[in-house]
């Protein structure tokens, strides 16, 4: 990861997009109170995504820009990243786990609560569209490793090689250094999550990750999961997160972040609560990111991250309002 802002509020139209690029340096101006979200006039259509993710929100703002609804939005967004084999986080050309095997992880949220999940999926580059079969063909919510891989098939998706030559090198490279021990590295997860506004006024959502890198066989982090890495409620606004998926887990992050904009905090004041809680309970660590990116119903946007090893109380010695706590990389 390089130096790379979280929340870029960039309006490229006149119709409203937002693209939140990345979740390194939030150093957001502090924003005035707002008015009640019932007397908001709502702001839309509009799209964000988490870190320096630009073809992606421009392929989303294609679909919302045509008429397109937030659904079709995200999932044609994200996948510009599943398909980017650069990209070495999310989709084809995603790190293997520890054993070699490229492990992917999405889901997929509608307006209504419907929601799909793919977990430790292999040999499909999109799992993102999985999630989203999986939602609309299936009673179920989740599919897992080799049963999500054959529902997959079944609807009409190719068998590929994830591996890269690149991931493969740097893949052999480990196996020679690592000692074959899993270690947390904060650099190897940089998961896209995508929150979108339509025309109509309706939210959906999108997360996608192939994981941390060289992790143990069979780890599934928050990106699938609803309610952690991401929560849409077309009556309040939708949350996703990124970083360590343990730790938002833990905090079941991304719902919590729709129920605190529920209560009446704004976006950023949401994020900004959620990333507290978690580094109060982190006190002394160095090897963890964390971080969301939440959207509203009047589309007021907001993202909010922690520095590796910046502590609680240093974070409370600074004040609430000082943004220079988010910033990663100095």
């Amino acid at each position: 990861m390089e130096r790379r802002k979280f929340l870029k509020n960039s309006s490229l139209t006149a119709a409203g997009l937002v693209s939140a690029s990345t979740l390194a340096s939030c150093k957001t101006e502090t924003k005035p109170e707002v008015a009640p979200l019932a007397t908001v006039a709502p702001i839309k259509p509009i799209v964000v995504c988490t870190w320096n993710f630009l073809n992606a929100t421009n392929k989303a703002w294609e679909v919302l820009s045509a008429g397109g609804n937030a659904l079709d939005a995200v999932e044609q967004g994200v996948m510009v990243e599943e398909a980017d084999v650069t990209n070495e986080t999310v989709g084809k050309g995603g790190r293997p786990d520890r054993d070699g095997n490229v492990t992917l992880d999405a889901c997929i949220m509608d307006k209504d609560g419907n929601c799909g999940s793919v977990v430790y999926l292999q040999n499909i580059a999109h799992p993102v569209s999985v999630a989203r079969k999986v939602m609309e063909e299936t009673p179920h919510i989740i599919l897992a490793g080799k049963g999500a891989e054959k529902f997959a098939y079944e609807q009409g998706f190719k068998k590929e090689d994830l591996f890269t030559e690149s991931t493969r090198k740097q893949y052999e490279e480990w196996l020679k250094t690592s000692k074959y021990e899993t270690t947390i590295n904060i650099e190897n997860h940089d998961t896209i999550g995508m929150l979108a506004i339509d025309a109509n006024g309706d939210i959906a959502g999108a997360c996608t990750t192939s994981g941390m890198a060289y992790k143990v066989g069979g780890r599934v982090g928050d990106s699938p999961i609803i309610g952690a890495g991401l929560f849409i409620d077309n009556e309040v606004g939708g949350a996703t997160a990124t970083g360590v998926g343990e730790e938002v887990i833990r905090t079941v992050g991304s719902f919590l972040i729709v129920e605190l904009m529920r209560q009446g905090k704004s976006p950023q004041e949401a994020c900004e609560e959620g990333v507290k809680r978690i580094m109060k309970k982190n006190e002394g660590r160095k090897d963890f990111q964390i971080g969301f990116l939440a959207i509203n119903k009047n589309g007021e946007t907001g993202g909010y991250c922690v520095h590796p090893g910046f502590t609680y109380r240093e974070y409370s010695e600074k004040g609430h309002e000082n943004r220079e706590v988010t910033s990663f990389y100095e």
